[in-house]
């Protein structure tokens, strides 16, 4: 689909040292685009760069800090001499249990990463050239942010948050700034791995798909969204689950075998 091309354009994807965030990177690059990988060491982020190939270059930058964004977008600049693309996707999850028993530094780092850093980078990237030239953001959110899970609310209130934002976000930056977010599932990645590392087989079972994600699934659907086929698309979530936000499988197989 030539709406796809994304020759000429460049990308920064923070977060990309591994897992969903290389897997977009090299998506992107893909597609033809110039991809800026930011990691929280330069060492990370040349070595995700080295991966992706091609015109890609790591910058080491943590996620919440300002000074550090500031530069990753004057050095994109610098080099590419655009900004046509941003994704947000660093994250992160410390806490572990009922929300009320989380303390205020847990509290704080969950919703710095996972909401400060976006709105502090969608600004930097808007004020720097999107906002005269226009571009795309997309967001990594969860499907966490849609539903209700034991001992991982905060990290989920943070992602409901982030979809509330993307759509506030696509508004306010209308119409020069399309902002959208996909909603992972249970994917393949260090984040996630509590959640099927030990029990790969039963959430591969009860989801609709047969499988867990891998990051290549959700690389996909950002790379579609940040290019001209999803052109008219702003504000939106895309869940990529496999079909796990539907609930459990198992039942419905079973009563397939069974012919009921």
């Amino acid at each position: 689909m030539a709406g796809l091309d994304l020759t000429g354009r460049t990308a920064i994807v923070t977060g990309a040292s591994r897992g969903i965030g290389l897997a977009v990177a090299k998506a992107i690059a893909a597609a033809g685009g110039n991809v800026v990988l930011t990691s929280r060491s330069q060492e990370s982020a040349d070595a995700a760069a080295a991966q992706v190939g091609g015109s890609a270059i790591g910058i080491a930058a943590h996620a919440v800090d300002e000074e550090a964004a500031r530069r990753c977008v004057d050095v994109t600049l610098e080099r590419f001499g655009s900004l046509d693309i941003l994704v947000n996707n660093a994250g992160t999850n410390p806490s572990f249990g009922p929300i009320i028993d989380q303390d205020h530094a847990r509290f704080a780092k969950t919703f710095d990463v996972n909401l400060w850093a976006p709105v502090l980078w969608t600004g930097l990237v808007t004020r720097a050239w999107m906002g005269e030239h226009g571009g795309a953001v997309v967001n990594t959110a969860s499907i966490g942010g849609m539903a209700f899970e034991a001992n991982i609310g905060l990290y989920n209130a943070s992602k409901a948050a982030l979809i509330h934002v993307t759509k506030q976000l696509a508004l306010e930056l209308s119409p020069k700034v399309r902002v959208n977010a996909v909603a992972p599932g249970v994917v393949r990645t260090k984040l996630a791995e509590a959640l099927w590392k030990e029990h790969e087989q039963a959430v591969s079972a009860s989801t609709a798909l047969g499988r867990i994600g891998e990051p290549e699934d959700i690389a996909s659907a950002v790379a579609f969204l940040v290019s001209d086929a999803a052109s008219w698309i702003t504000g939106e979530t895309m869940v990529i689950d496999g079909g796990q936000l539907l609930g459990d499988a198992l039942p419905f197989r079973q009563g397939a075998q069974l012919g009921v």
